[in-house]
């Protein structure tokens, strides 16, 4: 299931950076996640990089774009297809 980031959030700027698919972006008013890049760092890390820095702990899980941990490796594999 990919992440998304909610009404909590502070533009801290420290998730972008974090983000090996470059899924994070500016939005009109806070950040957001494009769920077609997230693998919630499948491939890359054993957990979100976003999650783990984010200071006031706002970001779920998107349960409007629920993918399995296979999905995530595939969507990473498709993204990545000679490794990271």
């Amino acid at each position: 299931m990919a992440l998304k980031i909610d009404e909590d959030c502070i533009n801290c700027d420290v998730c972008e950076p974090e983000c090996p698919n470059e899924a994070i972006y500016m939005g009109e008013e806070i950040y957001e996640i494009d769920w077609t890049k997230c693998t919630e760092c499948v491939g890359h890390y054993d957990e979100p990089q976003c999650v783990e820095v984010c200071p006031v702990d706002c970001i779920p899980k998107d349960e409007e774009h629920a993918e399995s941990q296979e999905d995530l490796q595939a969507k990473y594999d498709k993204m990545y297809p000679d490794g990271a």
